[in-house]
Order: structure tokens, then C-alpha cells, then sequence
């Protein structure tokens, strides 16, 4: 295979380097960032690009996104994502955008270098490869992204001022709306995003924490 790394940790980036060549694979290039990422994979065409999640200038989602548009701009690329974090929103895009020929592997978990290499292989294959733990938290973002997009444009508008940390009064302030309406609007919050009573969580810090992740 001919593989593109894109990792901006140079003792991982060196040791991929070394681990794929010593099996017999052409790394044609590896680099640190996600703009030298996509001139390499312009210039050498490889069958797979291996690219870590966080990357500079900002080390959040660059790899993520770099990987997106290396896909969207050459289709038949097989891209694993190799990372020590999940990050749910671009992971779905990624997936969604044809989930053929891509992979999403936490280093952490990798305990086998045969594993990891016959996923490099796979992916090269057109297969998919994802780590258990990256499809449950994938889902999980998805089940809270539909609980949010079943509450009313009005009580959307509640939550909002929720995260903004106002009280009940304050809500009922802003938009004109009695302290009773208010308080139902609450409660139909709490109850489309599934969030029972309990001794040992503050439903109104829950809401929040669903409508900020969002």
C-alpha cells in the first residue's frame, strides 16, 4: 500500500513511518498539519491516509476536517482516523459522507500491530473500521441531537436562557410569558430530553450540559 500519514507528533509520526515501511508498505509522505496533508495526498495519490484528530494551528478538530475535504476532493481514498480522542460531529460527517473505505481507531486501544495493520489493509479494501467505543459515543451525540430537535421553537428559546444561567423569573421577563408557562416549558424540556427526577443530578445543570454539547 501507498500511505500518507498526517500526525504532528514527531516520535509517533517517525514510529509509524519506521513500523509501516519495516512491513513492506510505501509511505510516501508524513507530515504535521491538515493543509500539508492534502498537498500530499494531491501529489502522491496514496490508497490510504492515516491522520490524527487534533493538529495545528489550533490542535482541536484540524485532522478531522482536513480529512473530511481530502475525501470530498478524491472519493476512492481510504482514510483511517487515528486518534486518542473522539470527536462526535465531524466523525459522523466523515461517515455519513460515505462511510466506504474509512476508519476511526483510538490509539489507546490498539494492543496488536496485526490489528492495526489489517484495518490499514481493510480501509484500503473499501471496508469500515471503527473503534466500539467511537460508535457508541457517535450515537450517543445522535440520540441527544434528536432529543433537542424535538423541543419547540419555544422552549428551544427556555433552554437558551437556561444556559445563559437566568432563573425562572427572569425567563418569564424576557419573553413575556407568565412564571407558570414558564415552568411547564421547563418541564417539557426535562421530559423530552428523558431527564427524571433525582437526588443525585440537577436536571437544569443536565439540560444545559445537552444543549451546550450540542
Amino acid at each position: 500500500m501507498r500511505i500518507v500519514i498526517a500526525e504532528d507528533a514527531v516520535v509517533l509520526r517517525d514510529g509509524l513511518c519506521l513500523l509501516l515501511s519495516s512491513r513492506g508498505h510505501d509511505v510516501a509522505a508524513a507530515v504535521g498539519d491538515g493543509d500539508t496533508l492534502a498537498e500530499a495526498v494531491a501529489e502522491h495519490r496514496p490508497d490510504v491516509a492515516v491522520v490524527d484528530v487534533r493538529m495545528p494551528p489550533t490542535h482541536t478538530d484540524e485532522g478531522l476536517r482536513a480529512a473530511i475535504r481530502i475525501r470530498r476532493d478524491h472519493p476512492g481514498l481510504g482514510v483511517l482516523v487515528f486518534s486518542q480522542y473522539i470527536e462526535t460531529r465531524y466523525a459522523a460527517q466523515l461517515l455519513a459522507d460515505g462511510a466506504r473505505g474509512v476508519g476511526y481507531l483510538l490509539k489507546e486501544r490498539v494492543a496488536d500491530i496485526k490489528d492495526f495493520l489489517a484495518a490499514l489493509e481493510a480501509i484500503a479494501a473499501g471496508q469500515t473500521v471503527l473503534d466500539p467505543e467511537v460508535v457508541t459515543q457517535i450515537m450517543g451525540a445522535s440520540r441527544r441531537a434528536d432529543a433537542l430537535g424535538a423541543l419547540t421553537p419555544r422552549e428551544g428559546e427556555v433552554l437558551a436562557m437556561m444556559a445563559q444561567g437566568r432563573s425562572n423569573s427572569a425567563i418569564a421577563e424576557a419573553l413575556f410569558l407568565s412564571y407558570g408557562s414558564v415552568e411547564k416549558h421547563v418541564t417539557q424540556i426535562f421530559t423530552k430530553l428523558a431527564l427524571t427526577p433525582s437526588d443525585n443530578d440537577h436536571r437544569r445543570v443536565l439540560a444545559v450540559l445537552r444543549f451546550l454539547q450540542a
